[in-house]
């Protein structure tokens, strides 16, 4: 009984760990272009990689990491108008049977498979030609476009979900991207 409770303290103290997320998480570089009236997100964002998510991965916790955009008509004399508040959504799970890092985009199902985590990261920090808005939804002014990144815990094995439901090690969000959009 009191090996079964040592071994339980351990996994926990291994899993929930205060630097679980411990590295840089920021986005690095955006901007928007605009490709026949749609106006879409390009951004690089860094996203932390140490060996304890290496190692939860592997005991079977999937990671969702997202991306929010919101994009914002600029007001003088009262609160700037909102005029879209998106996020995109990708989930990192770790294959035991094929060795690989799988990636699925929560949105359509699409799923890409790296043989090492730091491609997995890499293929995750790149958000190319997301469609956030279109032309007819800007209607003069000035916008700030603001983007973020996060990252936290998904899925949990059934065998971990009663032991973990109450830590939040596992869960980060960058500081915001901002800059002007002028149309």
């Amino acid at each position: 009984m009191a090996l079964a409770g040592a071994l339980i303290l351990a996994l926990w103290g291994g899993l929930a760990s205060a630097d679980a997320l411990d590295g840089v998480l920021k986005v690095s570089s955006a901007y928007v272009n605009l490709d026949h009236g749609v106006i879409q997100l390009y951004a690089h964002v860094q996203y932390p990689l140490n060996p304890a998510i290496r190692e939860a991965l592997q005991d079977g916790v999937t990671l969702t990491f997202d991306v929010e955009v919101r994009v914002d008509r600029v007001r003088h004399y009262w609160f700037n108008e909102n005029v879209v508040d998106l996020t995109f959504q990708r989930k990192l799970a770790y294959h035991v049977v094929t060795d690989h890092f799988v990636v699925r985009e929560v949105r359509s199902g699409d799923r890409k498979s790296f043989d090492t985590l730091k491609e997995a990261l890499a293929y995750l920090g790149k958000v190319n030609g997301w469609p956030i808005l279109v032309e007819p939804q800007l209607d003069g002014g000035r916008y700030i476009i603001s983007v973020r990144a996060g990252v936290r815990r998904g899925n949990l094995p059934a065998s971990l979900r009663a032991l973990l439901f109450w830590t939040d090690d596992w869960q980060r969000v960058s500081k915001w991207y901002s800059w002007s959009l002028p149309v």
